[in-house]
């Protein structure tokens, strides 16, 4: 009798989803985190890619949607593309802040989603603030701390 499991042709895996971001580290060494609205974490600025966008496009358009910060692409250096989730790879850039940027104050989210409870058009970041290494574990989920602290920044 014949294995039909072993005639049938493998699955296909899915793509992976790829999200990109960057890792904004300030003179003092701490790194830029973004408060993400309606939970208890706070994560880096970062997003899926777009059709034809390259990564540092997508980093770069992350970083302006949801910190209101422009780089010159000359300042962004790449760190390099990693397994973050079974389904999503993270592409992550690095940029040095200038001292300008030692305030947060005048950073803001224009990225917004519908709430689920309210239908109101909601930020997707809520805060911001520098965070030193000691910080990432208590303040950032699980797998993006563990991702963050396996980085040199």
């Amino acid at each position: 009798m014949k294995n039909h499991a072993q005639g049938s042709p493998a699955r296909r895996a899915r793509p992976k989803m790829l999200s990109c971001g960057t890792l904004v580290i300030s003179t003092t060494g701490k790194l830029l985190l973004c408060h993400a609205t309606g939970t208890g974490y706070w994560d880096i600025p970062k997003g899926l890619r777009d059709p034809g966008e390259s990564s540092l496009e997508a980093a770069m358009r992350e970083l302006r949607e949801e910190t209101g910060l422009v780089f010159d692409s000359e300042m962004f250096e790449e760190i390099g593309c990693f397994d973050y989730r079974p389904d999503k790879q993270l592409h992550l850039f690095r940029v040095h802040a200038p001292a300008e940027l030692d305030s947060l104050g005048h950073l803001i989210c224009t990225s917004h989603f519908t709430h689920h409870v309210t239908g109101v058009s909601t930020p997707e970041m809520d805060g911001f603030c520098w965070a030193s290494r000691q910080e990432i574990s208590r303040l950032c989920w699980p797998r993006m701390a563990q991702r963050l602290l396996a980085l040199d920044w």
